[in-house]
């Protein structure tokens, strides 16, 4: 990587920490949110952690974490924030469909971006909101399952996964069941939603809310069936860009 990238990743990454850590009442939104699905004592899998602001809000739960950052910058911010603390682990690897590697396309400019997808790529060329963003070089990675980090580190409470465009993938590592999840999506890439959906109903019994953009909020305030949050996901507006869809195990 030359100079000039280096450093323009570093300036991105440090924007990322301030953006990401430094907001106590987005924190605190967070916290509330989550606190739904994470309790004292729990494990919780962060899927594409960039920063740490999940493993942040999951150890102030009271959790015990696996991180997974495969891009060298970020991860190296979650290995010192989280320094001595025996409660989180951090894999820098990518998360998939199969293991072995992969290659990452890295946005230098705004590594949050940053994906595995050539399809998330192209939906993002030309689309609203997206311009200016460059993917300008690739990075070859580890890549793992979630059947494998399950399997290594036991069943997860929950899982946060954000890995632009590449969720579906990452769901389609994973044969099981798992008490509550949640998947990014955008509106650039909403087939990816849809798919992730599909899976997790072949999985079990989900229902499912929203929360848009980084608003913390659900939608619905209760869990509603694969059908209704397709259509919902489906009649959103292009401008509201991207959100995370929660998804639990249906008690009745």
């Amino acid at each position: 990587m030359e100079l000039d990238q280096r450093i323009a990743e570093a300036v991105a990454v440090a924007r990322s920490v301030v953006t990401y850590h430094g907001d106590p009442a987005k924190n605190a939104a967070m916290d509330t949110l989550y606190a739904r699905f994470v309790k004292p004592g729990d494990l919780a899998f962060d899927i594409g952690s960039h920063v740490g602001d999940r493993v942040a809000s999951f150890r102030r739960l009271g959790a015990e974490v696996v991180a997974m950052e495969p891009q060298p910058g970020p991860a190296g911010v979650i290995a010192r924030l989280f320094e001595g603390d025996g409660q989180v682990t951090l894999i820098q690897a990518a998360c998939g469909a199969a293991e072995g590697e992969i290659t990452l396309k890295v946005n230098t400019a705004n590594p949050t971006v940053t994906t595995a997808s050539s399809a998330f790529v192209a939906s993002a060329d030309g689309a609203e909101g997206w311009q200016g963003q460059v993917w300008d070089r690739e990075i070859t990675v580890p890549c793992l399952t979630l059947d494998r980090l399950v399997a290594d580190h036991g069943v997860p409470a929950f899982v946060k996964i954000d890995v632009e465009g590449f969720e579906a993938d990452v769901l389609a590592g994973l044969s099981q069941a798992l008490p509550a999840l949640s998947f990014e999506f955008t509106t650039i890439q909403r087939d990816v939603a849809f798919a992730c959906l599909d899976r997790l109903a072949a999985l079990g019994p989900y229902r499912f809310d929203v929360a848009l953009g980084e608003s913390q909020r659900l939608t619905f305030g209760r869990f509603v069936p694969r059908d209704e949050m397709a259509a919902h996901l489906a009649a959103l507006p292009h401008a509201a860009n991207s959100g995370d869809v929660y998804a639990v195990i249906a008690k009745d």
